[in-house]
């Protein structure tokens, strides 16, 4: 466990614990406000992440710019953005469940040195590995959980809605529920 982000960044970089660490440019450790109270994660990074080192920076990611825009979050200012794993999975093609194992302790250490008290995982394979194995995402987005004291929602990943925009509007829902729970937390 590091203590500081620094250590925590540097052990990430230097890590070479499965085969992704071959063809990475860029570790992609995260980025936002390392004291959010709102943490999103994804499942890995993609081309463009890799390439400019920070995660959602693509097509998916400006859409996710939007949604957050339109509830008053910011990756840079009020919320803090991570991912299963840290280094592109090649082709874009989902972590596998070895490499997730491998990259899963640097995850666990960012939430535990930013305390969130909401967690969103975006898209199956980080609701799978973060809220419960057996996840429906179709069905069960936009559904709060509570672990460990934390609350914890999954949503549509944006690359999902990018193939299928009719699902956007859900997608939103989800967003303003969000909304109104950051509310509800902040005036208790």
């Amino acid at each position: 466990m590091y203590q500081t982000w620094e250590e925590l960044q540097s052990a990430c970089e230097n890590c070479r614990k499965c085969g992704l660490c071959e063809t990475r440019h860029n570790v992609v450790v995260g980025v936002g406000n390392p004291k959010a109270q709102v943490m999103f994660i994804g499942e890995g990074p993609g081309e463009n992440e890799d390439l400019q080192g920070e995660p959602f920076v693509g097509r998916a990611g400006k859409l996710l710019d939007k949604m957050l825009d339109a509830v008053d979050l910011n990756r840079h200012s009020n919320i803090y953005i991570a991912n299963i794993v840290k280094c592109r999975p090649p082709q874009n093609r989902d972590p596998k469940p070895e490499e997730q194992e491998q990259c899963i302790q640097w995850l666990r250490n960012q939430v535990k040195l930013i305390r969130p008290e909401i967690i969103v995982c975006l898209g199956r394979i980080a609701a799978a590995q973060i809220i419960k194995p057996d996840i429906k995402i179709t069905k069960e987005h936009g559904m709060w959980f509570e672990k460990k004291g934390v609350l914890m929602m999954p949503m549509l990943h944006p690359a999902a809605l990018l193939r299928d925009p009719r699902k956007k509007p859900e997608a939103f829902e989800d967003f303003i529920k969000l909304r109104e729970k950051l509310a509800e937390i902040n005036e208790s």
